[in-house]
């Protein structure tokens, strides 16, 4: 029998720590190149100012927002959160969804595998 899934409250200010001791000069796991990685943690501070109290509110999770593979980074999408995913700015954020410039990202995707943990944490 698989483990149960590790449950990350939605935190905002322990996410706004985690995510700010990452360098945008040092890419944090696989799947990013430096160049993506600096859009991406841009895109992330913009998130953590401007969202992340309303998707805590919303019920979102740390790794339905920052979760990558604990091995594999962003190369597993499967494992990753939507904000960690995107290279655009939120748009809009709903109990189900993200709304980014062109794409979206949804919560409850059926089937999405457990064992995520926040970027900040990778490969500790």
């Amino acid at each position: 029998m698989a483990p149960a899934p590790k449950i990350v409250p939605a935190d905002p200010q322990a996410w706004r720590q985690g995510f700010l001791n990452l360098r945008s000069s040092v890419v944090p796991c696989p799947g990013l190149t430096m160049q993506s990685w600096a859009g991406v943690h841009e895109k992330c501070v913009d998130f953590l100012d401007r969202w992340a109290n309303e998707a805590a509110g919303l019920g979102w999770t740390t790794l339905d927002l920052f979760g990558v593979h604990p091995e594999a980074g962003l190369i597993r999408p499967d494992y990753c959160g939507g904000i960690v995913m995107s290279g655009d700015k939120v748009s809009a954020i709903t109990a189900s969804r993200i709304a980014f410039m062109n794409t979206a990202h949804y919560r409850d995707t059926p089937g999405r595998p457990t064992g995520a943990v926040p970027i900040w944490l990778f490969g500790r």
